[in-house]
């Protein structure tokens, strides 16, 4: 497939037998300096920065040349970037898209120059030209996204499972959306309300906006501004009244804050009044408010570990060998089923931030306290 041979890594060591490598010389158990373009789609995120360098840090390790970019969340940017890695020569493509729909003709050069391309978190829509997709069990997410909000108002364990003694309610609760151009959008947003469902369908929970549909709670470009300004909207639209809103379903720690915001600017104040709110990706600041007791929860999703899939992906198709993967059913991106390595993700409450992020060196504890 390529004009030299890696061999997969096993209980994490590398060994690699090297078979007319047109660039540089032999590398003794390594990438050789072959390049690999990564494409993410923004710094303005977090976790999109801590991604980038996980990905090229392990590239590194292994020997790989590194062409990373950034496109600032500007498709025309990011289709010129990768097609700059590709005439660069770039064997192998790492692919975060900003608009999962947007890149197939830049994907066909790919295929038409024999580079495979690893879809990186987000899902590349409509080409056959993408060969594997790493990501998390992305259902999974929405589902503990949902129950954190549960938890958070006393419904049930952060397992899912119900209590006993749960308040009767009605809470109220409004739905945020990802952005609708990012295919794991409407992954979260169908794990959450599948989980929601029984308790919006027995009045547990009353959705005072009447705002239910995907459609009507989406955030473009997962936006915190964009949701700041909508939580507002809702807030003088349904709550002017004196009720006031229990709890906010939020798919992401950015979009999260933004809620914050709303809220600080409408009036609340922490305690008995300030609503559970949900998120995802461990981002600090966020982690921070957890530990202030703005937000309620958000979702762990290790970049370290994806890094590593997207990694050993790469290697193993530059080595003309099948990745390994876990969901051969769930990915369709409107051309082809795109075979998935899914990872695990965990609930991070205040209670738990020590264990799971702390502990894990992800952050410190210094980090999170300053």
């Amino acid at each position: 497939m390529k004009k030299f041979l890696l061999a997969a890594l096993t209980a994490g060591a590398m060994v690699v037998s090297l078979a007319g490598c047109s660039g540089g010389a032999a590398g003794g158990g390594e990438g050789d300096g072959a390049l690999v373009g990564v494409a993410m789609p923004t710094k303005s995120s977090e976790r999109w920065i801590a991604d980038g360098n996980s990905v090229k840090k392990q590239l590194e390790a292994e020997g790989f040349r590194v062409d990373l970019q950034y496109a600032e969340d500007d498709i025309p940017t990011q289709v010129s970037q990768i097609e700059n890695m590709i005439t660069k020569g770039a064997e192998a493509l790492i692919v975060a898209s900003i608009d999962g729909t947007t890149l197939t003709s830049v994907l066909q050069s790919a295929a038409d120059n024999d580079i495979p391309v690893i879809a990186y978190d987000r899902l590349i829509r409509d080409t056959e030209n993408v060969d594997y997709y790493a990501s998390f069990d992305n259902y999974k997410v929405g589902v503990q996204q949902a129950d954190s909000v549960l938890n958070g108002l006393g419904l049930v364990e952060l397992d899912g499972s119900k209590k006993a003694d749960a308040p009767k309610g009605p809470f109220n609760i409004e739905l945020f959306g990802g952005s609708p151009d990012d295919n794991n959008a409407t992954f979260f947003w169908d794990g959450a309300m599948d989980t929601l469902k029984p308790y919006l369908d027995d009045g547990t929970l009353v959705v005072k906006s009447g705002q239910t549909d995907f459609d009507q709670a989406a955030t473009l470009r997962w936006d915190g501004e964009t949701a700041q300004k909508r939580m507002e909207n809702l807030l003088t639209a349904n709550y002017s009244g004196g009720d006031k809103v229990n709890a906010v379903l939020s798919p992401y720690d950015g979009i999260s804050r933004g809620i914050i915001s709303a809220l600080n600017d409408a009036g609340y104040s922490l305690g008995d009044e300030w609503p559970v709110i949900s998120g995802q990706d461990a981002e600090l600041d966020s982690v921070k408010a957890i530990d202030r007791g703005e937000q309620y929860a958000t979702i762990f999703k290790d970049t370290r570990s994806l890094a590593a899939e997207a990694v050993k992906m790469t290697i193993a198709v530059l080595n003309d060998e099948e990745p390994e993967v876990n969901n051969t059913e769930d990915y369709d991106n409107g051309t082809k089923v795109v075979p998935s390595m899914l990872l695990d993700s965990q609930i991070v409450v205040k209670d738990n931030v020590q264990k799971t992020l702390v502990d894990s060196g992800y952050w410190t504890e210094d980090e999170i306290k300053g």
